[in-house]
């Protein structure tokens, strides 16, 4: 491998480096293990490679131990992950992705965190078939995983719907800027003729990235206030819509956040992003690229533990980054505008906003499937047939039907209540401001149930909170089964990340904006020490909070746990 590519070594280049060299812009043998019918699983190495591509190898764990007693290989399916910038999509988009996993998939749709959808459960046979019959609806999955910028996270913002359509249009933009340039996934999936002259083989260049991508994982978030419900502050490089008279401005520019970290390790650490200045629109997309090519020379490719931006941030400084992305712009970023969020969270229900309708939905955890209780699936499916708007994907997991013509709102409300959907507000507050990752069986990763158990810990907190008369009071709680963090744990003001299963650390006093990270309350408890260390705080604090005083900032002024801004304080 070629020494001394970057202006710092940390020691000695990681494997995923290795590989990433030999990968020949990301091909690796991804098509000769695809066509391998010996085994239902890939190498190993190359599953490093197929996350750039969209997807990661799982197996099911519910039967792990079983197949292996019975000498049999994992259970191993692929979950397929698809790049849709701002979680905005078409209703033939939703009836593909539907169809898609009916057909290959374990008939569920997974709505994710950065506002886009999951197959679960796809047969190494059924990758190919998948991935083009997304691309028939004008989908792809390229970058939705690996070292490279990920899926853009927009505002879902149902109320400035005009607003909305230009920063929207800007996170389109954003993320097919920073797509790496490879045809290794046409060729693969899509089946482009290879390029057989060797000299234009060998002028295949990534004018962004180079040929080793980045050190880890890169995230972009746009945030129009007062609404924070992308979490801007957790995301690698955030944008501030800045707003006046109703016109946009330019954006704010963010740069550091970042919620995954290691058990034990208080190397790492969640962290918050930090407001370094404001650019205009039009420079948007040069202030991304920079930023990301100075994570690309200066990030941590020894310890990927330690390769995220926060830590060359936090090692640097951000006096130096902000000179190091002046230079490279060959101009300044001006002075941050004034801004204001006032929530992290979706407005259920209806809302009327500059003509059109927008219907917010309550999904739980981001999961569709049916159920005989509960067709959510199918009725989903028959709103798409009907739907004029679009489908928006929600930074928490829920769903929009948006724009709906006034002429159709009655029809769109009839299917609603067909098939029992519902906006959630029959549920507490907690329950529409929670949030899981999806954890066991699939996740190869958790060490903890999430999606499967927090709704029935919410059951038990509900029965403190009716006592409390707390019902309606707004409170973000969130669970993850390990320390990355994919549900954003660290923001909620009540938090919960696995350590083993049953086991979890609990975490409180994280802002309700997003603003502030939570602290470590209690470590390694289980459902009953969970309920007992909560029934007091939540009693406590429906006796003895000021007006308009959130959770979150009650424990901190309570004494509970101290106040986190940043994560340097985090294990402290």
């Amino acid at each position: 491998m070629t020494k001394n590519r970057f202006p710092e070594q940390h020691g000695p280049p990681s494997e995923m480096e290795k590989i990433k060299d030999e990968s020949n812009f990301l091909r690796g043998t991804l098509v000769e293990s695809f066509e391998e019918r010996i085994t239902a699983g890939i190498p190993e190495e190359q599953t490093k490679l197929l996350k750039f591509h969209g997807s990661y190898m799982q197996d099911d764990r519910d039967v792990r131990n079983e197949r292996k007693q019975q000498k049999l290989e994992p259970n191993y399916q692929f979950m397929i992950r698809v790049r849709l910038a701002g979680g905005v999509a078409t209703p033939d988009q939703w009836l593909k992705m539907d169809e898609l996993a009916n057909t290959y998939g374990n008939e569920t749709l997974k709505l994710t965190t950065r506002q886009t959808f999951q197959l679960h459960g796809v047969l190494k046979w059924d990758m190919k078939k998948s991935i083009q019959g997304m691309n028939d609806a004008l989908m792809d999955t390229i970058a939705a995983c690996g070292d490279v910028n990920r899926n853009v996270m927009c505002n879902a913002n149902p109320y400035q719907s005009d607003i909305h359509s230009e920063v929207y249009d800007w996170s389109n933009r954003l993320s097919d800027h920073l797509l790496p340039k490879t045809r290794a996934y046409h060729e693969i999936w899509l089946d482009e003729e290879k390029v057989t002259d060797s000299r234009e083989s060998e002028e295949e260049t990534e004018p962004i990235y180079g040929p080793l991508y980045l050190p880890r994982k890169f995230k972009i978030g746009v945030a129009v206030p007062p609404s924070n419900d992308v979490d801007v502050f957790s995301q690698d490089l955030g944008f501030i819509a800045i707003l006046e008279d109703g016109q946009l401005q330019g954006f704010n520019v963010a740069v550091g956040g970042g919620m995954g970290m290691t058990h034990g390790d208080t190397d790492t650490y969640p962290q918050l992003s930090r407001v370094i200045g404001f650019c205009e629109p039009d420079q948007i997309l040069d202030v991304a690229e920079k930023i990301l090519t100075i994570q690309r020379d200066y990030g941590n490719r020894s310890e990927r533990k330690n390769a995220r931006f926060k830590y060359t941030i936090d090692r640097k400084g951000i006096d130096w980054v902000k000179k190091e992305l002046n230079d490279r712009l060959g101009w300044s970023l001006e002075e941050e505008r004034s801004y204001s969020f006032d929530h992290n969270g979706d407005r259920y229900g209806w809302i009327e906003g500059d003509g059109k309708w927008h219907l917010t939905l309550f999904i739980q955890n981001g999961r569709i499937k049916d159920t005989e209780e509960y067709p959510l699936m199918t009725g989903l499916r028959e709103i798409a047939k009907v739907h004029t708007g679009d489908f928006r994907l929600t930074p928490n997991q829920n769903l929009i039907i948006s724009n709906v013509e006034s002429k159709n709102k009655s029809l769109i409300d009839e299917l609603v209540n067909k098939y029992g959907m519902t906006d959630g507000k029959e549920n507490s507050a907690l329950r529409r401001n929670s949030m899981a990752c999806v954890a066991f069986p699939t996740c190869g990763l958790a060490m903890a149930e999430s999606e499967r158990y927090l709704p029935s810990l919410i059951d038990k907190i509900e029965d403190i909170l009716d006592e409390a008369g707390l019902r309606d009071e707004e409170i973000i709680i969130r669970m993850s089964g390990c320390p990355n963090g994919c549900s954003r744990p660290a923001l909620g003001e009540i938090g919960f990340i696995g350590k083993a299963p049953g086991k979890y650390n609990m975490y409180l006093g994280a802002g309700f904006r997003g603003d502030r990270l939570n602290k470590l309350f209690r470590e390694n408890i289980g459902e009953e020490d969970i309920l007992q260390e909560l029934k007091p705080i939540l009693i406590n604090y429906a006796k003895e909070r000021e007006e308009n005083e959130h959770f979150g900032d009650y424990v901190i002024r309570a004494g509970y746990v101290e106040a986190v801004h940043s994560g340097l304080e985090f294990h402290k």
